[in-house]
């Protein structure tokens, strides 16, 4: 055969798509994955179509999920994310997607790879390995399926569905180097241009450096298509992100952080205004306690990340941070309310005061399987 077929699921989680694979499917060495995962969402295509695979030309529709058992005792699944380049055959396995781990526990639930209860609540562990971290997701079943009508509504997703709470478990540290890396809560970057600029880098859910929206000439309440067309400030974040990769120490120098295009991720951030959303709904500026504009693989992303929002519900708990000068004064910690291009975010943190750490971090999410059968990758990509 020319192709090969490998048993897969289309899934929808939170504002994301990816391809759902189980490991037991895929090649034993893991060095082969890079270029399968490539040709399945049609990788590069300098169309940014991926016409020729699975995925939708944005970054947010550029993933593949690995599921399989734990390696851990203290998990039930293994959880591994792929983000893939869309014009490029960039395959990066350095960080989590938060959005696609609401879809983790059903999907294991759903597949018989966990136990539980027939109807009622589920509660799966997930172990990511991206970020060696655990996440417990609980979630409502229906008769031995995991329930997907309900009415929780998250901006950028049209209709409602059944919750998924994602509670974060220890969600500092991810790369062994620390909640801040640079060991303080605001650094100064000198970019090529002269340009001097506050940044806040943290390691929470992902790693991540947050920049205020006027330093950089930007604008957090700007259109992501009018962020992606303004070639003079999405090299000027770039050029902010691998600094920031070379001083949380994620890479040795520039050119291996240009390459490394997951992570850390980058956000422009700005305080609470009115704007109108990608519906074209209205939010007043007194809905949300500041905006964000986060860019995801090269792309102004439609939405947040959930690992960004995480990351800055992180990060806001920290006094002096761009995040906690950008907010709103008197915001609340455990309902950060965050302005998205697609609507308003409600994030949490909980800072454990006496160990001075970031104990847990939460925020909900809908899942939904949209078709599962084979995917069909060119035997030559294996």
């Amino acid at each position: 055969m020319s192709q090969r077929r490998i048993p897969a699921a289309f899934i929808r989680g939170g504002t994301s798509k990816a391809i759902v694979l189980k490991r037991d499917d895929l090649p034993d060495e893991e060095a082969e994955w890079p270029e399968l995962f490539a040709a399945i969402l049609g990788s590069p295509d300098p169309h940014m179509r991926q016409l020729n695979g699975m995925g939708g030309g944005i970054s947010s529709l550029s993933k593949i999920c690995i599921v399989g058992p734990p390696t851990r005792e203290d998990a039930d699944i293994d959880y591994t994310f792929a983000q893939v380049g869309v014009a490029n055959d960039t395959v990066d396995f350095t960080g989590n997607c938060g959005n696609m781990s609401s879809a983790m526990g059903p999907f294991a639930y759903d597949e018989g790879l966990v136990s539980g209860p027939r109807d009622g609540g589920a509660c799966v562990r997930i172990h990511n390995t991206n970020s060696g971290k655990i996440i417990v997701s609980n979630f409502p079943v229906k008769e031995g399926l995991s329930e997907v009508e309900g009415t929780l509504e998250i901006p950028g997703v049209f209709g409602t569905g059944a919750p998924v709470v994602l509670d974060f478990l220890d969600p500092t540290n991810t790369f062994g180097r620390g909640t801040l890396p640079s060991n303080r809560v605001m650094d100064c970057f000198t970019l090529a241009d002269q340009r001097k600029v506050n940044v806040t880098m943290i390691d929470a859910a992902v790693p991540t450096v947050f920049v205020a929206a006027a330093d950089v000439n930007g604008s957090a309440s700007a259109h992501p298509m009018k962020i992606d067309a303004d070639m003079i400030l999405m090299a000027r974040l770039e050029e902010i992100r691998q600094q920031a990769s070379v001083a949380m120490g994620l890479t040795e120098d520039l050119a291996a952080a240009a390459h490394r295009i997951a992570t850390p991720k980058v956000a422009m951030l700005g305080p609470n205004e009115d704007y109108n959303d990608l519906s074209g709904s209205f939010q007043s500026a007194q809905s949300h306690d500041l905006q964000i504009r986060m860019i995801s693989a090269g792309q102004a992303h439609r939405a947040v990340p959930v690992t960004g929002a995480l990351a800055l519900a992180c990060a806001a708990v920290l006094q002096g941070s761009v995040p906690f000068v950008c907010a709103s004064d008197g915001f609340d910690p455990l309902n950060l309310r965050i302005g998205t291009p697609s609507g308003v975010v409600t994030v949490g943190a909980t800072k454990d005061i006496d160990a001075n750490a970031i104990s847990s971090a939460r925020i909900l999410r809908t899942q939904r399987r949209l078709m599962d059968g084979k995917v069909y990758a060119p035997v030559g990509a294996l």
